[in-house]
């Protein structure tokens, strides 16, 4: 059995009053989910979560490492993956997305947010964000 381990957040902004976070789809599969990617060698997640949304949006982020949720599933039958996920504070809000794997990107009302997210996990962490986003403002 292959392991693969990525690192990533639910990145947020606070926009009128709002909080909005950032989804992003996906060119190879179409699903709206976060920021993520795989951990290299000699990162630690809160890096690797930091590279990850900068190569893949252009946005900075203020990682809170406090807010730290995983997820596991199997992308190919060989295969576990664990996924980090950190709440982070975005620095900017303009986004250009990394042409070969993101094919959109948007800010949306975390409120709506799950009515766009493909995944159950993904909804079940945004639930989780909400509660620790509301604590921290």
């Amino acid at each position: 059995m292959l392991h693969e381990k990525s690192c990533g957040a639910i990145v947020y902004r606070k926009s009128h009053g709002n909080i909005e976070i950032l989804l992003i789809r996906h060119i190879n599969s179409g699903h709206w989910s976060f920021p993520k990617g795989h951990v290299e060698a000699g990162e630690s997640e809160v890096e690797t979560a930091k590279r990850e949304i900068m190569e893949e949006t252009s946005i900075d982020v203020i990682i809170d490492p406090t807010f730290r949720e995983t997820v596991t599933y199997s992308p190919r039958r060989d295969t576990s993956k664990v996924v980090v996920y950190f709440l982070a504070k975005a620095k900017n809000v303009d986004y250009v997305p990394q042409a070969d794997e993101i094919s959109e990107i948007k800010w949306v009302d975390i409120v709506h947010a799950n009515n766009i997210l493909s995944y159950e996990n993904d909804k079940n962490i945004v639930t989780k964000a909400r509660m620790a986003i509301k604590e921290s403002i």
